[in-house]
């Protein structure tokens, strides 16, 4: 949930966001000052939500670039009995600990490091669903994307669904080389939105 962006608009980051659906509807999460963090937005949420029809109920969920924690918490609010929140910086990674002991959150949990590698790890384990919302760097850090849906789609099951969040939208081929096929897309501002399935065999 990280987006790098121009100075200026650090003052419009939200300094809280809200869960939308589940157990802990409307409960505010804080969203740390953190240089170029942009938590996805409540209607982007409300549409993957409805791609994924609401309820997540015993789900094995991994959100690799957590920042707020807002999308991995709303699969949990939503009935994941797993997920795990992946965050390198440590200020947010305390944050996110502050969050889960407050909702008593007992099937998340935060892991501190980097989002490929947690990933890479766990390969082959057969995850439901993987959040991907990498930094936006300048030029796109087209080679952490890459990194980052090569490493999600040896983790999820052949049934597994992978969420992108990107500056631009990634197409049909560039995601069948990486073993992944479109299922849904939309578009909120700059940030295109993808939910990925693995790429069926001919």
């Amino acid at each position: 949930m990280r987006k790098n962006v121009p100075p200026h608009s650090a003052a419009s980051a939200p300094q809280e966001v809200r869960i939308i659906g589940g157990q802990w509807k409307r409960t505010r999460l804080p969203v740390a000052q953190s240089p170029g963090l942009r938590p996805t937005p409540s209607r982007v949420r409300e549409t993957l939500f409805n791609w994924l029809g609401q309820r997540l109920d015993g789900w094995r969920c991994l959100d690799a670039f957590a920042g707020s924690g807002a999308l991995g918490l709303e699969a949990a609010s939503r009935g994941a009995a797993e997920v795990v929140l992946v965050e390198h910086d440590a200020a947010l990674c305390r944050s996110l600990g502050t969050t889960l002991a407050k909702l008593k959150a007992t099937g998340v949990r935060v892991e501190r490091g980097d989002g490929v590698a947690a990933l890479a790890q766990r390969q082959g384990q057969g995850l439901d669903l993987v959040f991907l919302d990498p930094p936006f760097a300048e030029g796109g850090n087209e080679a952490l994307f890459d990194e980052a849906l090569r490493a999600a789609r040896r983790a999820i099951g052949e049934n597994g669904l992978i969420y992108l969040e990107a500056p631009r939208a990634w197409s049909g081929d560039e995601l069948a080389q990486r073993g992944l096929q479109l299922h849904r897309h939309g578009r909120a501002g700059q940030v295109a939105f993808h939910l990925l399935r693995v790429l069926a065999a001919e």
